[in-house]
């Protein structure tokens, strides 16, 4: 296992996002991958081979490492894993496992995967700089663009699809997480903490979150920040899961109650720092804990989508929002209309406002938080929205420049048509 860059590597990272930066939304690739379960690939012949590949994103050339599983089948619908390196690593070290070789590669579940039944093809994208900074969703594009080539040439079972990566890598999962949630099946992030952006972060998805208590590079609390997105998006019971006590060199994994059925949160919080493999009673290596916990999983996801069309469709609400900006602040009126045939109660609107936006007061909706991903709460006088009527709520907000609007919002998990 390849262990010299994970702490330079997390450090520079974290630098990087106490930087900054705005991370432009992306647009979903224009075919819904989890649309039909087999991608074009299937019944063809493979167009791609095990080995490194080039190809275009973004106007450059970006690279990957392909593994195939033994006796690839072309008529055979596979699972599809995203392995994304640490910052400073490579996806050689993701695909080879570095000193722990075979037995580590793909955070150790190519060798799980291998023993049962061979049904999982898997890719360690190579970020630029040796890094996933995203800058203008850049990293977000080339994930779409390498689906594409991936599931032209492959035969891909498109509601199987997931990614994982460690610090700088788990960055990256929890970007693609919040950006193609209609995508990708599950997450799995290793010690990670938000330096990749998140663009969107509304609609639920699987997600688990392996992190140590003592991490020095990447504090735990960044790590439950993360989870606790999609606590919320998934619908899950809040709680303060268990952790292990200091000392005990042990782990506590905890799954969730009350999630939307198909989209569980896993937390596994262990009692050690910065690494993706710590070993119970201590050290690290490929015979840790979390490459069972990681293919436990997601393999529990088996077949087509339990929740085929996890989303209500746009349209069952509406959102209009007028905007009047001045040098340095601004205010907006928000209009959410119930266009479906159910009321709204005990509604939350969530929305992502621009960069630099931050909330100073608002009314008749209490807002959380102030920046970035913002959730919308009722108050007592408007807990329910009746088919066909409307609530006004509204707030102030200070900006550094950008006077626009949020370009998306969900109503209780529902996409609204906005305007």
């Amino acid at each position: 296992m390849v262990k010299r860059g994970y702490l330079l590597g997390a450090v520079a990272a974290l630098l990087l996002s106490i930087g900054g930066g705005a991370v432009a939304a992306q647009a979903a690739p224009e075919q819904d991958v989890g649309a039909t379960a087999a991608s074009a690939g299937c019944g063809s012949a493979p167009g791609l081979t095990s080995g490194s590949h080039t190809i275009q994103s973004g106007g450059q050339n970006r690279t990957y490492i392909l593994r195939l599983p033994a006796n690839y089948d072309q008529n055979r619908q596979y699972r599809l894993f995203f392995g994304f390196h640490w910052l400073n690593g490579t996806a050689n070290d993701v695909d080879s496992g570095g000193s722990d070789g075979y037995n580590w590669s793909y955070y150790g579940l190519r060798r799980l995967a291998d023993s049962a039944n061979n049904g999982t093809i898997f890719v360690a994208p190579q970020g630029i700089s040796n890094g996933w900074a995203n800058s203008g969703g850049r990293d977000v594009t080339f994930v779409d663009d390498m689906l594409r080539q991936l599931q032209a040439a492959l035969c891909v079972d498109t509601t199987q699809i997931f990614a994982g990566g460690f610090s700088y890598g788990g960055g990256m999962s929890y970007a693609l997480a919040c950006a193609r949630a209609n995508v990708f099946r599950a997450v799995v992030v290793y010690s990670g903490a938000q330096l990749s952006g998140c663009s969107g972060g509304t609609q639920p998805i699987a997600y688990m979150g392996i992190h140590g208590l003592t991490d020095n590079v990447l504090n735990i609390s960044m790590g439950r920040s993360l989870r606790d997105t999609f606590v919320r998006n998934n619908g899950c019971t809040p709680q303060n899961p268990p952790e292990p006590a200091q000392g005990s060199r042990s782990h506590i994994v905890t799954t969730y109650s009350g999630c939307r059925a198909g989209y569980p949160v896993v937390w596994a919080a262990f009692d050690g720092g910065h690494t993706p493999a710590p070993i119970d009673g201590g050290g690290e290596g490929w015979r840790t804990w979390t490459s069972g916990e990681a293919w436990r999983f997601i393999t529990q996801f088996q077949g087509s989508d339990p929740d085929p069309d996890p989303e209500p469709q746009p349209g069952a609400c509406r959102v209009t929002n007028t905007v009047n900006a001045w040098t340095g602040g601004l205010t907006a009126e928000l209009t959410i209309s119930n266009t479906g045939t159910a009321a709204a109660n005990g509604w939350t609107l969530a929305f992502t406002l621009p960069a630099g936006q931050a909330i100073t007061s608002g009314w008749n909706a209490t807002y959380s938080p102030t920046s970035g991903q913002v959730t919308a709460r009722n108050v007592a006088h408007n807990a329910s929205i009746a088919p066909g009527a409307t609530v006004s709520i509204g707030f102030q907000a200070s900006h550094t420049g950008n006077t626009g609007k949020p370009t998306s919002f969900t109503l209780n998990g529902a996409s609204c048509a906005v305007g």
